[in-house]
């Protein structure tokens, strides 16, 4: 999950040919789609952005993939939940793309982020991504909310040097109502993560009057501490409005209308909480 509002995709619309959506182009072979999605090959891109000091170290060529299967309150881009709402790609079209700024990781340390939406809604299109970026030297991280952590397999963590994780709660209740979802899945996928050493950065979006509460930062700053072996910073992100429109266009219900960025009194004390562990916190 980003913290900015996603901009519309840069890619051609979904369209007739699309798997996801009715009214096929006859003359297209809809089964070898298929199968090239089932395998990984291909698959729904939301849309892209190149970034700076986002989604992890240096410049950042960030795909926002497709599909969510969390409905989150503060959501910036209730846009990415379908997967008809992204462009079928083929693993060449992503790395064309992705090779065009393979200079530019080089340069400053960066390389690509898969982020949604949710990536592991799409698992098989991150395995072959990850495997790609890799056989060409470029950095590889994923933003993800760890939900659906089971489906990562060891060849996709074997190829992950980042994963940015997103603890949105840290008490099960809580995490249920901002979710819809339940907590554990997250807590088990960060512990895997810190089995294999694999480095983390851990993500809280604060927002206030519904995860602000003492003892629900404290519980994310306790988990992050149990995992600290690979946890090398905790990024306290301030919930913003950004996103408030296109839940408007959508036609969705919108918890979160009247809530207030953070103050910068709140701010320091939830990062005090996750510092008095001894985290790194931004």
């Amino acid at each position: 999950m980003s913290t900015t509002a996603k901009t519309a995709s840069p890619f051609p619309t979904l369209g007739a040919t699309s798997p996801f959506l009715p009214g096929r182009n006859a003359t297209h072979d809809r089964h070898v789609e298929l199968d090239q999605i089932r395998t990984g090959e291909m698959g729904s891109v939301h849309s892209w952005e190149l970034v700076t000091a986002v989604d992890g170290p240096g410049t950042r060529l960030t795909f926002f993939l497709a599909g969510c299967g969390l409905r989150c309150q503060y959501c910036h881009n209730p846009d990415t939940w379908q997967k008809r709402n992204g462009t079928l790609m083929t693993i060449d079209e992503v790395m064309k793309r992705v090779l065009r700024y393979k200079a530019v990781f080089k340069a400053t340390g960066g390389g690509v982020t898969l982020s949604g939406g949710e990536p592991m809604m799409q698992a098989a299109f991150v395995r072959q991504i990850f495997r790609a970026c890799k056989e060409n030297g470029i950095h590889t991280a994923l933003d993800t909310c760890g939900f659906l952590g089971v489906r990562a397999t060891d060849d996709i963590l074997d190829d992950l040097d980042l994963c940015l994780l997103d603890v949105k709660s840290g008490i099960p209740e809580t995490y249920k109502i901002v979710t819809t979802r339940e907590l554990e899945p997250t807590l088990v996928f960060g512990r895997r993560l810190a089995a294999r050493g694999t480095r983390t950065w851990v993500r809280f979006v604060l927002v206030p009057g519904l995860t602000d509460a003492v003892e629900n930062v404290e519980a994310v700053a306790e988990y992050a501490a149990s995992i600290s072996s690979v946890v090398e910073r905790v990024e306290v992100l301030p919930f913003h409005q950004m996103g408030r429109d296109k839940w408007h266009e959508l036609g969705l219900h919108y918890q979160l209308e009247d809530a207030k960025p953070p103050s910068y009194e709140l701010l320091e004390r939830v990062r005090g909480q996750f510092r008095d562990r001894g985290l790194t916190v931004y």
